[in-house]
């Protein structure tokens, strides 16, 4: 909607502010009810979600709302990167929308604030006005002086507040605006690991931590990639870096059904599997280590190519009853055995 298809209602709103007003109020309680955090990020998602304005995000949100009963913080993340975030016009206008409709409330309340301060100024005046007039016909002249110098104090303390609400509105707003440009750039660096892009341990750490809080049932697979110092040695450590590339690539293609990777560090990865059992993560990932066992990484510029990449893995499933680093310290214990045992396995064995 330009300015000039925008009307003022009686009280000075725009169609537009009240649009947006309403479209937030409607998502506050979504945000609520899936417990989700009321950050600008959130905001702007849940604010395009209730709009109805990006259909593929909306979709996607559902899906994971049916996968996860919730919407992981990275998931969150992504979606913000994917349909907001990398859209300059979609920036300035859905999450424009979500963070002004928050400011423009703000904004209001404080006009409001404003108003009535003015007009218990005006009010003083007239009662000063009034006290003068009862003075010239016969009020005792020390406490009429008293009582005009009480209420004009008042009047200046009322003036001084008005003044404070204003510069409370300016820094605010500009807080926001600050806040608006440093997101895109600090959001992706925040969550994803440079080198294989993908999710970090920080977003594992909160998506398992979501995942604990909203009761979703998951299993965890951690994998270790065998010998990987023995790549570092032997062909040096770009070669190494495209070794770690090359397996993140596959994880993200093994990846299914709200599945999610991370490098959880070194050579260490993690993946959550939402809404999946003990046998039936086994299975998949014993299904991934054969993939892995058969990929090869060469370097172009020395000739050199590595074909024997295996891990090890470790299973470990939710019971509902323990923390998130339970589990995965009881993913971490199978993995140190599958090691022991001679690597490149999937335990426990079923």
């Amino acid at each position: 909607m330009s300015l000039n298809d925008s009307h003022e209602t009686d009280d000075g709103m725009t169609d537009e502010f009240l649009t947006s007003t309403q479209t937030l109020r409607k998502a506050i309680p979504l945000m609520i009810k899936h417990k989700v955090p009321t950050t600008p990020v959130n905001y702007a998602l849940w604010y395009s979600y209730t709009s109805d304005q990006n259909p593929i995000l909306t979709q996607a949100i559902d899906q994971s709302l049916a996968q996860y009963g919730h919407c992981p913080p990275s998931l969150s993340d992504s979606l913000y990167r994917t349909h907001l975030a990398q859209h300059p016009a979609s920036e300035q206008g859905q999450i424009s929308h979500s963070l002004q409709a928050i400011m423009d409330e703000l904004c209001h309340t404080m006009t409001g604030s404003q108003k009535e301060t003015q007009a218990f100024h005006h009010a003083l005046s007239r009662t000063c006005q009034r006290l003068s007039q009862k003075a010239e016909q016969g009020v005792n002249v020390h406490e009429a002086n008293d009582l005009v110098q009480e209420l004009l104090d008042e009047s200046r303390h009322m003036h001084q507040s008005s003044t404070l609400l204003n510069q409370q509105l300016e820094n605010a707003n500009q807080e926001i605006e600050n806040l608006r440009k440093a997101l895109k750039d600090s959001l992706k660096c925040a969550n994803e690991d440079p080198l294989t892009g993908l999710l970090n341990r920080r977003a594992f750490q909160q998506d398992l931590s979501s995942c604990i809080q909203h009761h979703t049932p998951f299993s965890l697979v951690l994998l270790d990639i065998d010998n990987f110092k023995t790549f570092n040695d032997d062909f040096g450590h770009l070669m190494g870096d495209k070794v770690l590339c090359s397996v993140a690539r596959h994880l993200q293609v093994w990846c299914e059904q709200g599945m999610q990777a991370y490098r959880y560090g070194g050579e260490e990865f993690v993946i959550i599997l939402p809404g999946t059992n003990l046998h039936q993560s086994r299975d998949k990932a014993e299904k991934l280590r054969k993939t892995l066992s058969g990929i090869a990484v060469q370097d172009k510029q020395s000739g050199n190519t590595v074909s024997s990449i295996t891990a090890s893995f470790g299973i470990a499933e939710h019971t509902g009853k323990e923390n998130g680093l339970a589990v995965l310290a009881r993913a971490d214990k199978y993995l140190l055995q599958a090691k022991s045992l001679g690597r490149n396995r999937v335990l426990p064995v079923l």
